[in-house]
């Protein structure tokens, strides 16, 4: 055997045989019962950073711990290779995006293969090949065929100087990223999924996530955000049009004083057109353009507006009130309108009190009318200044001025939801274009299906600047009607990737097929994904994409479930003196260096050792250091019991003396702890934590006089055999190096015996008035009596009882003695 630990010769050695035998090859159909590993696949920047080992290392100890239970293992990987970061290259650069895209991906695949993770490389998915977006184009048809997909304008952001929109990560602090001018807004056709048909689906199905995290489930609910209340209808005084308002607060409709629209609303520009206040809102709404939504609604942020000279009439009373605009009201978040109620919101309070509206109090605590208020008051109390509703207490006045509302055609009771319908438009050329048509005669065509996929030119022109890239290619912009066969001209939006990220899972289970995304009964034996792990950033976009993919998909008869991901785990973040990880802070570290100077297997150990996968880790030589010499201990020790272990016989269990006896049982206990530890908890770093202590045990039993190699042996086998998925290659050295054939990852996990884990004697403590004053030994079924009795026979203990009275003696089986004395 080999001196030193040679770690680079070792790994590339094993990396070679599990590729040739393509060892992690998931069966479809198996007689064995599957399990779906999943980690969320990585966008190809091109070099992976320490978060990305921590995922995949995961996700591997669990895809590896699983094969060895015998499970049937789907254990996948791919890119999310549409994005911006391509585009980008190709215009400060001139590289095509699919060049530098396919050559990072390359790069990428390397490195995953280096680190030795335990992919089925087969099924591997790039979503920007034709073979992939064909059917990411063929998803958006059954959406539009369904109703689900549709075109509206809505606001983006817009860059004045380089004349086209910028996504929300260009704009840096409300300037574009590329040039500093300030950035606007622009209202352009756009297509949406109507996700909101969804909504209470997506709410009311997250008590089927049983295997979720809470925090992610709880971000999930408040992101759809329910909530229940009236949709009214204020006339404007003068015109046909009403504004339309949903309150969670019907109680204080009484109460309104004026009303405020989004600056964006459409009716904006009409109230205004050719009066006295046209010019002053104008002006107002052309400022809004350049504040974000964050910003406008923040609650550091001042509360500004103008009033639009028009007014509405609250149906409930026939008050006319003044309609204003203002920053803090949203185009996209209710109606665009509220109704503002300065007596009980503390947002239309700061408001009023700026511009001196009126401020109009109809819920009182106690029912006193005089009240006067120097604050919102937001409480429980008694109606006043409400009709015929006076009197009655808040919370009973509610439900009957909805019906109120309602008998009276004034609105409706109405469910609302903060989730908005998902825009999948992207002015962009690197993505998957959208597969319609517009036709002079016949207007907005899809394309039919079997002239999928509609393919991304590459004769296009990247200037950063204008319109979406597409534009410039003619081949591709000047098509022929499907249905008239007249002239049309291609749509030139692509879709957003989290389009593509939002069914990759199914087409995992069938990557090959041409004949469709996949097929049913192959997803109905895959899916659901048993176990997904990813990070807690994706925690709201990404998973409610998936989650509304997967139902939608169930509805079309197209998935055989309707929630995508059984488990979810959410792996904390890799910090470095206390901050993530990034080159503007200088506190990268590459894998690359750490597995050339330490191995795979170190860097893999480190990761999951210093910390349980779900809280942030703080990055430490020392603990590289550490991982690394405990490897090192570890093949030593099997270098030198080598000749021992390969004589050793069968194990006979009835001729161990005490010291075997403990070594085996340390081994046995080891493996219960691993089991548990990977299987339940997901607690890596005290599995890992057990197994240096089993080592620590070894390295002792072995030094005594007469070890039983036979005992070492088992013991030996049994590390290894739990040590394989945290650090696969040195193990899969070791187990061929003690003579055993076949692949350590293919072996079952071992069992533990239950025997082993007895013990004939047991370590007591012994207190004085409370306090320690020494250990004994005693047998396992020693009785409370024996146990007193040998503690007060001890020469440590008679030294403090002898010439005082025991006042009294606690025996806590199993664990301590107090005996009380004065």
């Amino acid at each position: 055997m080999m001196a030193f630990y040679d770690f680079l010769e070792i790994e590339k050695k094993w990396q070679k045989i599990w590729e040739e035998k393509n060892n992690f090859h998931g069966e479809d159909f198996s007689d064995k019962e599957k399990y779906y590993m999943l980690v969320m696949f990585p966008y190809p920047s091109g070099k992976l950073h320490m978060g990305h080992v921590r995922n995949y290392s995961i996700g591997d100890v669990i895809a590896r711990f699983k094969r060895m239970q015998g499970y049937n293992v789907l254990h996948p990987i791919g890119f999310d290779a549409f994005g911006l970061p391509a585009e980008n290259a190709a215009i400060k650069h001139g590289i095509p995006p699919k060049d530098w895209t396919i050559n990072n991906m390359e790069e990428m695949e390397k490195q995953l293969k280096a680190l030795g993770i335990s992919y089925d490389w087969d099924r591997e998915v790039k979503t920007c090949m034709p073979d992939y977006y064909k059917w990411t184009q063929w998803m958006f048809l059954q959406m539009y065929k369904n109703g689900l997909a549709y075109k509206k304008k809505s606001f983006v952001n817009w860059c004045p100087s380089c004349q086209t929109v910028l996504a929300n990560e260009q704009v840096v602090n409300g300037k574009c990223e590329r040039c500093g001018t300030a950035v606007g807004k622009k209202n352009l056709e756009q297509w949406y999924f109507k996700i909101t048909d969804y909504a209470d689906r997506l709410l009311k199905d997250i008590e089927k996530l049983k295997g979720w995290p809470d925090k992610v489930k709880i971000m999930q609910e408040n992101w759809i955000g329910k909530s229940e209340g009236a949709q009214i209808d204020f006339a404007i005084e003068g015109r046909q049009e009403k504004i339309t308002i949903f309150t969670t607060r019907p109680d204080t409709v009484f109460g309104v004083t004026y009303v405020v629209l989004a600056p964006e609303h459409p009716l904006v520009k009409e109230l205004v057109k050719g009066t006295e206040y046209e010019e002053k809102v104008l002006e107002f709404v052309d400022k809004m353009q350049y504040l974000n939504e964050i910003t406008r609604t923040s609650n550091e942020t001042e509360k500004e507006g103008v009033f639009t000279g028009a007014y509405a009439i609250n149906p409930v009373n026939n008050e006319r009130i003044p309609i204003w605009i203002a920053n803090y009201v949203l185009l996209d978040y209710g109606t665009g309108a509220v109704m503002a109620v300065p007596a009980h919101d503390e947002r239309d309070f700061e408001f009023a009190k700026k511009y001196n509206l009126p401020i109009k109090v109809v819920i009182s605590p106690n029912g006193d009318e005089s009240l006067t208020l120097t604050e919102a008051y937001t409480g429980e109390g008694i109606m006043i200044n409400s009709g015929k509703f006076n009197g009655m207490r808040n919370s009973e006045a509610y439900g009957e001025i909805v019906k109120f509302i309602e008998e009276n055609n004034y609105g409706i009771k109405k469910v609302n939801f903060r989730l908005r319908d998902w825009l999948i438009s992207r002015q962009r050329y690197w993505g998957a274009p959208i597969p319609i048509v517009y036709c002079e005669k016949c207007g907005e065509v899809p394309v039919p299906e079997d002239k999928l996929p509609v393919l991304l030119p590459e004769d296009v022109v990247f200037t950063g600047k204008g319109e979406s890239p597409l534009t410039t290619s003619e081949s591709f912009l000047n098509t022929t009607c499907p249905k008239c066969g007249g002239r049309a001209t291609r749509e030139t939006d692509t879709m957003d990737t989290f389009v593509c990220s939002s069914w990759y899972y199914f087409r995992y289970t069938d990557p090959h097929n041409d004949k469709e995304a996949f097929n049913y009964d192959k997803a109905k034996y895959w899916m659901a994904v048993d176990q997904y792990v990813g990070g807690v950033e994706h925690a709201i976009l990404h998973l409610l994409y998936s989650r509304f993919f997967a139902k939608a998909l169930y509805d079309f008869k197209i998935s055989p479930v309707d929630e995508p991901f059984t488990n979810l785990l959410t792996q904390g973040m890799v910090l470095k003196d206390g901050a993530k990880m990034s080159k503007s802070k200088g506190n990268i570290v590459s894998p690359e260096e750490i597995r050339a100077n330490y191995g795979a297997d170190t860097a893999r150990l480190f990761i999951l050792f210093a910390a349980p996968p779900e809280r942030d880790l703080e990055w430490s030589d020392q603990g590289v250091e550490g991982c690394f010499r405990f490897l090192n201990r570890v093949w030593r020790l099997v270098d030198e019991l080598e000749p021992m272990i390969k004589k050793a016989n069968k194990l006979d269990v009835n001729k161990l003396t005490k010291q075997d006896k403990e070594m085996r049982r340390i081994a046995h206990y080891t493996v219960k702890k691993v089991t548990e530890d990977i299987a339940q908890r997901f607690n890596f770093n005290t599995a890992i934590s057990a197994v240096m202590e089993l080592v620590n045990a070894m390295y002792q039993y072995k030094d005594i006089e007469n070890p039983n190699y036979d005992v070492l042996a088992e013991a030996i086998e049994k590390m290894l055999l739990i040590l394989a998925p945290f650090v696969p290659h040195i193990t899969e050295e070791l187990w061929e190096r003690i003579g055993k054939t076949g692949s350590i990852h293919e072996q079952r996990w071992p069992d533990y015996d239950e025997d082993a884990l007895e013990v004939d004697e047991i370590e007591i403590v012994v207190q004085i008035n409370g306090k320690v004053k020494g250990k004994l030994i005693v047998p396992v079924d020693a009785s409370n009596e024996e146990i007193l009795n040998t503690a007060k026979e001890d020469s440590k203990i008679k030294s403090f009882i002898e010439g005082k009275t025991i006042v009294k003696e606690i025996v806590v089986p199993g664990k301590l003695v107090n005996i009380v004395v004065k």
